[in-house]
């Protein structure tokens, strides 16, 4: 696994890619392509975290992939380190100009430099891809400016695959994404509803800053920490109105044909197609025998996916 670094801890020089590369869509790869090229310097990926809107706006981010989360993919790309830089309220001070210089150049030694066309950095977003060409001009550093991506549908972003996601759209963020798009948790303890009724669900603690499909029933592979068996699921996303309306919004995934103690285990689930929305039935039997609809609509579906 390559490693998560702080910038104090960054092997040098560096081949870098700055950015906040969530998803690491198609326009991210392209990107990231660029770095791995210049196979003499350490192919590096810096982002901030946490998010800078976070810290300036107080806003909400939830992320496609967390940072430990992309390490095997950025692995797979070529990437041998993954730098997060602290973004506080004095960075985000700092001008673009001495971005460069103080932590581009003189911390992370960057000897090439890829960035976007639309790259914007520094107090205020006043930096962009004119201030580095000027900073560096007469440096032996190079500068890879990589055009913004687009399909028929428009430009390839993280806020689309965002927008597919919130829809239940999979098919169409697997397309962006190129890969499936999933999310780990660990199993709590639930209320046990699901097992008195014949339908154990495990029910799963999901990082705070992940985000997530829109709600609904799904099906979904599940695959246990430190295993390569995809397990046919049905996940249930969002509220439980039948059993209680009030209840905060929650994972549950009940492995079909499996009888496994899951408890404190780590499970990774991968949303396949959604099923239907929440519905909230007259009583419990009602919701059972939909269960067994769902389970049943489920493995018809997974018959046209490989694990």
């Amino acid at each position: 696994m390559i490693s998560l670094k702080s910038p104090s801890e960054v092997k040098n020089p560096t081949s870098i890619a700055i950015g906040s590369f969530d998803g690491l869509h198609a326009g991210h790869r392209k990107l990231i392509k660029s770095v791995v090229e210049e196979n003499q310097y350490t192919p590096t990926i810096a982002s901030f975290w946490p998010h800078p809107r976070e810290i300036l706006y107080k806003e909400t981010r939830l992320r496609l992939d967390l940072p430990d989360e992309k390490l095997h993919i950025l692995e797979d790309l070529g990437i041998e380190q993954l730098v997060l830089i602290p973004f506080d309220k004095e960075l985000s001070k700092l001008s673009a100009e001495s971005f460069v210089r103080n932590i581009l150049i003189n911390q992370l030694q960057a000897k090439n430099i890829s960035v976007g066309a639309n790259f914007k950095f520094g107090f205020r977003r006043s930096g962009d891809i004119n201030t580095i060409k000027k900073i560096i001009k007469d440096t032996d550093i190079k500068l890879k400016i990589t055009p913004i991506l687009e399909d028929k549908e428009g430009r390839i972003s993280s806020s689309r695959i965002r927008d597919l996601l919130d829809k239940s759209d999979l098919k169409n963020a697997f397309k962006i994404l190129k890969r499936p798009y999933s999310f780990s948790g660990k199993v709590v303890k639930g209320k046990g509803i699901g097992k008195s009724i014949g339908w154990p669900t495990a029910n799963l603690e999901i990082d705070g800053r992940k985000f997530l499909p829109g709600e609904g029933v799904y099906a979904a592979w599940t695959t246990l920490k430190n295993s390569n068996q995809k397990i046919e699921s049905v996940m249930n996303l969002g509220s439980q109105p039948t059993i209680n309306p009030l209840l905060p919004s929650a994972v549950e995934v009940h492995l079909i044909n499996k009888d496994i103690d899951l408890y404190g285990l780590n499970l990774s689930v991968e949303p396949v197609e959604k099923l239907r929305s929440q519905i909230q039935f007259d009583n419990i039997d009602q919701l059972s025998n939909q269960i067994k609809k769902d389970r049943d609509n489920a493995l018809s579906i997974f018959k046209n996916y490989e694990k």
